[in-house]
C-alpha cells in the first residue's frame, strides 16, 4: 500500500481501507492526511461488512480498487459490482501457485524462477487476467523467507507502475 501511495502517478489515492482497524497501514495513511476506512467484519458478517465497504468506496469517489495485503476473499456480488475495476498483486507467476504459501511451493517444485503478478480480480481466486509480471531467480539456498524478500522488491516496483498503466488506459 505504501508503494502505491508513494509512487502514485496519474492516480490519486482516494481511500485507504482495511478490515483490521489496528492495521499499521491505516496509521501511516492517516499521518499523511489520506482518508481511511476501518471496519472488522467480525460480529456483523460478510454481507454487512461489504455493504459498508462499498458505501465508503463510492462516497470517496473510488474508481479502481487496488488490493494490497488484503487477505480476505471478496464475495461474488462485491466483485460483480466492481467488475474489471479491482486489481491485486499476487506473489507468484500466475497461473502457477494460486492461493497461499507460494514461495515454499515454488522452492519445493524446483522452479528456476518465481515472481509476482498483477491481475484483475474475478470471482475465482487468483484467476483474473494478468496485467503484468516480474520474475526473480530461485537460488539454490533460498528459503521461503529469502525468496519472499526478493519478490517483495519486485512487487513494490511492478504494482505502482502497472496500476498507473491500468488507470490511464
Amino acid at each position: 500500500m505504501q508503494a502505491l501511495v508513494e509512487q502514485a502517478r496519474h492516480y490519486a489515492v482516494a481511500l485507504v481501507a482495511s478490515d483490521k482497524p489496528d492495521a499499521a497501514g491505516l496509521a501511516w495513511a492517516r499521518a499523511r492526511g489520506l482518508p481511511t476506512f476501518a471496519l472488522s467484519p467480525k460480529g456483523i458478517g460478510k454481507v454487512a461488512y461489504e455493504a459498508q465497504l462499498d458505501d465508503a468506496l463510492r462516497a470517496a469517489g473510488v474508481e479502481v480498487i487496488a488490493l494490497a495485503g488484503y487477505m480476505r476473499l471478496l464475495s461474488d456480488d462485491f466483485v460483480a459490482r466492481w467488475r474489471e475495476r479491482i486489481v491485486n498483486i499476487h506473489p507468484s507467476l500466475l497461473p502457477k501457485y494460486k492461493g497461499l504459501d507460494t514461495h515454499a511451493r515454488a522452492i519445493a517444485a524446483g522452479d528456476a524462477e518465481h515472481g509476482c503478478s498483477v491481475h484483475l480480480v474475478t470471482e475465482e481466486l487468483d484467476a483474473g487476467a494478468v496485467l503484468a509480471q516480474a520474475r526473480v531467480p530461485v537460488l539454490a539456498d533460498d528459503t521461503p523467507e529469502s525468496l519472499a524478500a526478493r519478490v517483495l522488491v519486485e512487487e513494490h516496483r511492478l504494482y505502482p507502475a502497472t496500476l498507473t498503466e491500468f488507470v490511464t488506459r
